[in-house]
């Protein structure tokens, strides 16, 4: 799909590269790795060589190659056969450089012009957007001067991916460490999409889901207590994310509803953002006419507070007592809609986020809520369900289920997308019931 140059600065997440690197590959992309010197002290040159069967650049020193040798290119009648500046015909022929790890010492290099090695160099000499996921300590992310500099790249058009928060290489604890490889994949995806051309009508119809129209949920709600306070969960939106992109890389016209999250939705057709139960159930059942699909990812609030204070409730030594209310059910609505429609579409997908029975509760929120599909989905681990990078989902249909084991969200969405078209296999087209 795109040439990706894969930027690998000297830190300790640049054994994550490694991820970064096949995970581009697995959308489609291909990848030039350019690592700098320091970078060759926590991982080979030679790993990224295998995997992306290119040499990996680490030095503007070497003696330039032909063109044809380095990309393939090599035909008697192409005139690509002399040799060229190699920092200059790969920022010509790239369609981002990203960076990953980024360190205090690239970023202070890009804000300032400073070009001495290969990866600056081709910063200043490409015209293609700019990705960098910085990872560092706790006080140098923080420094004025870092912050300065990642202000003036800002200003400049280059996009960040936010550093996580945990256990740092230094044994510190705070924000630094290297987003996840997934996370950063899926900004760089995000990135090259935005800047495509809108596609034409001819190449949408040969997607897998071309005139479908689907609509998804993601995030959490927050219910407000005062206007200072309120409940909520530790949603993310990663899943649901991963779903619109996925459904619209094969180009269905998608909707997507969002509650608060910290991260940029995917470029789909429609986005509505939403804070409240209330104003979700609103929008999804406004924009639910008339699409083929409707999966709800989102970990929507059950109970809000009755009533909510204007202002700040004031702090005193007594309980609060704060009386909470059922929100509407969403799935069990969009249900009613369907059977008042006397028609079986939309396919309906719901989100089962349990911490114990996990099968046993979802397989009975599907037969409850008359849902095409469940997706059963244990919350309690670290590693999958609500702000994680991975997941293992079961998928649970009136007659079979399906255990997807534990890998991205991304690939996750891809088995349960795979489901939907079947799904959706034996339904017309919303727009030809109308």
């Amino acid at each position: 799909m795109a040439l990706i140059a894969l930027g690998v600065s000297g830190g300790i997440g640049a054994y994550k590269a490694v991820e970064v690197c096949r995970g581009l590959q697995q959308r489609g992309h291909d990848v030039v790795a350019v690592m700098t010197r320091s970078a060759t002290r926590f991982v080979g040159p030679v790993t990224f060589e295998a995997i992306t069967r290119r040499p990996v650049i680490t030095s503007q020193w070497r003696p330039a190659r032909p063109r044809a040798e380095r990309y393939g290119e090599a035909s008697p009648e192409s005139g690509l056969g002399q040799a060229d500046i190699e920092h200059i015909a790969i920022a010509d022929q790239i369609a981002l450089l990203l960076v990953a790890p980024c360190t205090a010492n690239v970023i202070g290099k890009f804000a300032n012009g400073i070009a001495d090695d290969f990866l600056s160099t081709l910063y200043l000499a490409t015209k293609a957007p700019v990705l960098l996921a910085p990872s560092m300590n706790t006080n140098m992310l923080a420094h004025q001067a870092v912050q300065r500099n990642v202000e003036t790249l800002v200003a400049r058009g280059t996009r960040f991916v936010e550093p996580g928060e945990g256990y740092l290489a230094c044994g510190w604890v705070g924000k630094g460490r290297l987003a996840e490889p997934a996370d950063i994949v899926a900004a760089a995806d995000r990135l090259l999409t935005s800047g495509r051309p809108a596609q034409s009508e001819h190449q949408r119809v040969e997607g897998t889901l071309a005139g479908r129209r689907i609509l998804v949920t993601a995030g959490p709600t927050y219910e407000d207590i005062d206007a200072v306070r309120y409940v909520g969960n530790r949603s993310s939106g990663r899943m649901g994310f991963a779903l619109a992109d996925e459904a619209r890389r094969r180009g269905a016209h998608v909707t997507l509803v969002a509650g608060p999250t910290r991260f940029e939705p995917p470029a789909v057709d429609d986005v509505i953002r939403v804070r409240s139960a209330a104003q979700m159930h609103e929008a999804v059942m406004r924009s639910a006419a008339g699409v083929d699909g409707v999966i709800m990812a989102a970990a929507v609030a059950d109970y809000t507070p009755k009533q909510q204070v204007a202002g700040k409730i004031a702090k005193t030594d007594a309980p609060l007592t704060v009386t909470l209310e059922r929100t509407k059910d969403i799935l069990a609505d969009l249900g009613a809609m369907r059977d008042a429609l006397g028609c079986a579409a939309p396919v309906l997908i719901g989100f089962a986020a349990e911490t114990a029975d996990v099968l046993e509760r979802a397989r009975a929120k599907r037969a409850r809520k008359k849902l095409d599909m469940i997706v059963a989905n244990d919350v309690s681990a670290a590693d999958r369900g609500f702000d994680a990078a991975t997941n293992e989902v079961t998928l649970i249909t009136q007659d079979s289920e399906e255990i997807v084991p534990l890998q991205s969200k991304e690939r996750v969405a891809q088995r349960i997308l795979d489901r939907v078209e079947v799904l959706l296999s034996a339904r017309p087209v919303a727009s030809a019931r109308r």
